[in-house]
């Protein structure tokens, strides 16, 4: 951390909370329309959860070519990625890239925590307060704090005691671990637990996995990328974001529109092997209903049981490795190696699901009476997701409303960009909104393009601020519970509904409309001139609204016969 006076009564246009990929690009585009922006961030460099995920073993579920900015064509032109599958030091590498080319560290003050943001109603204006002294003001305060950044670490009655350190993959030291010759237990078989105990495996002298619920996963098939794949890619690149824009998780794979059980069950188990054998998140495109059908979901659900028997040696470690509920209804993971691992002779899964782990002592963890002897161990526990980066910092809107209150029962939001009580202040990939369950850096730049052309129509129209109203924030949420009823995935205890976290309120936060019709929704409140907000604009003002809708996101909603009637129909894979 390096020392540096703190800023104090500095006004900005605007106050970025993180320099991820959503403060980069909101960076980026604030600067392009002459707005004077600062941002502030927690890490010592920009990735937010490609900087602070480092554990073994920690790359991308999308495939790389896809999961990048598109705003730059000569970004798409000049950037390599190396393998389908980007590993987290490669996605790193490209944050980094992205902050050099676009020159955007200037405006970012690193090893800064913001804890507190105001909103001054005389002033129409947020102050922004951080753990480094800094106190500045702006007319929008935009948070960019990302969906899966605020660890959850669980208690365990005598975690101190332990004599061995105790390490969360969402917080990983940079220098890495070495666990050569130790005896190391991992807790969790989430997504980074699935994606390091491979890894881990391969250093410890004994690896201890304790598991509460069995989780699915699809091998990756992760592989390098030729120079041959990339040029063909980066020569149809506008193509490419074009079908991907029009696709319900906001990036593009071939599916199978028909319903499961429509086909065959010699006609399902050929798709089912195909897809697995392409393997990754597509593998919920094998068919349209698997989502949205309990019978349909029970086929791919035995499929998937029947390769984990398959693999595992040990039938009765295999059965705990099998989970019974759902497929797809939590984040679906994507691995190498992983169920193989557990044929290894020093790999031991110890469950917890019905004998929670009791206490930590000295020397390890006890279970049900057996104490399990330990070096480190490994919290593969997850996120506060969506909402838990909100919680760190203390955010007070109009008529001393704090956002804690006003979310004590769920995340409340319009669109997943605005609140009611909170003017000028927008929430990139907020609850509300597609996020987790789209391509992440699509909905970043949707969000952030919708946000930019908004705050440069309040400029151009001398209005002060935008506000969404109650009534639009309780038609949304109403309208997001409404379809997420739709889908299988409602019928989870998942991180999506918060059910990770003791105590939160069990609500679905992101939108499972898919992302095409989300886009559609927010291209229609831009154009009837921000419909579902009030505008403080000046009296005087009878301007028309100069609204700027960014070309790219005029989604057509008939590329490759995706369109609301098909969402309404239950026939669109979500992962």
């Amino acid at each position: 951390m390096t020392d540096r006076p703190a800023e104090v009564g500095v006004p900005f246009d605007a106050i970025v909370v993180g320099a991820g990929f959503a403060g980069l690009y909101m960076l980026h585009r604030l600067r392009g329309l002459g707005f004077t922006a600062r941002a502030y961030e927690a890490g010592s460099g920009v990735g937010g959860t490609w900087y602070w995920n480092r554990y073994p073993g920690a790359r991308c579920d999308i495939e790389s070519m896809q999961y990048s900015f598109s705003f730059s064509d000569e970004l798409d032109q000049e950037w390599d990625w190396s393998e389908k599958y980007a590993p987290q030091a490669e996605i790193l590498s490209y944050a980094n890239h992205v902050a050099d080319r676009f020159d955007l560290r200037r405006d970012i003050r690193f090893d800064t925590r913001v804890t507190a943001a105001t909103f001054d109603e005389a002033g129409k204006h947020w102050t922004v307060e951080t753990d480094r002294g800094d106190r500045v003001s702006a007319r929008f305060c935009i948070m960019a704090v990302g969906c899966l950044s605020a660890p959850n670490r669980p208690h365990f009655e005598g975690i101190d005691d332990f004599g061995g350190p105790v390490y969360h993959t969402g917080e990983w030291p940079q220098d890495g671990v070495d666990f050569t010759g130790l005896r190391v237990g991992v807790i969790g078989t989430g997504s980074s637990a699935i994606q390091s105990i491979p890894i881990i495996a391969q250093q410890a002298a004994a690896l201890t996995v304790f598991q509460r619920t069995a989780t699915y996963t699809v091998p990756a098939w992760n592989e390098a990328l030729t120079p041959e794949y990339r040029q063909s890619v980066k020569a149809s690149y506008p193509a490419l974001r074009a079908k991907a824009r029009a696709r319900p998780t906001g990036f593009y794979f071939p599916f199978n529109m028909k319903p499961a059980l429509e086909a065959s069950p010699e006609e399902r188990e050929q798709a089912y092997e195909a897809a697995w054998a392409r393997g990754g998140l597509p593998f919920l495109g094998a068919y349209g209903d698997l989502l949205f059908d309990k019978a349909a979901n029970d086929t791919i659900a035995d499929f998937a049981r029947a390769k984990i028997r398959g693999i595992v040696k040990d039938p009765a470690t295999a059965e705990l490795l099998c989970p019974d509920n759902v497929f797809g209804c939590k984040r679906l993971c994507v691995d190498t190696g992983y169920f193989e691992t557990y044929n290894l002779p020093h790999v031991k899964l110890v469950d917890v699901s019905k004998a929670p782990i009791e206490r930590f002592t000295k020397g390890g963890i006890v279970v049900a009476g057996t104490e399990y002897l330990l070096d480190a161990v490994v919290c593969a526990t997850g996120f506060a997701a969506m909402i838990g980066s909100f919680d760190r910092i203390r955010i007070t809107g109009r008529d001393g409303l704090t956002l804690a209150e006003k979310w004590r029962a769920g995340p409340r939001t319009y669109l997943g960009v605005a609140m009611a009580g909170f003017p000028n202040l927008f929430t990139i990939t907020g609850p509300g909104s597609p996020s987790v369950l789209a391509s992440m850096i699509q909905s970043i730049e949707q969000h952030v393009d919708w946000m930019v052309d908004c705050m440069a129509h309040l400029r151009d129209t001398g209005a002060r601020s935008i506000e969404a109203t109650h009534a639009a924030e309780d038609a949304w949420v109403e309208h997001v519970n409404e379809v997420a009823q739709v889908s299988l995935r409602s019928t989870c205890s998942s991180w999506y509904v918060g059910a990770n976290i003791p105590g939160r309120p069990r609500v679905f936060m992101p939108y499972i409309g898919g992302f095409p019709v989300y886009v559609q929704k927010c291209n229609e409140v831009m154009s009837a001139g921000f419909e579902g907000f009030v505008l403080d604009a000046p009296a005087a003002s009878n301007r028309e609204p100069t609204v700027r809708l960014t070309e790219r996101w005029r989604v057509p909603l008939d590329i490759d016969v995706i369109s609301p009637a098909a969402v309404a129909a239950r026939r669109v894979p979500v992962v």
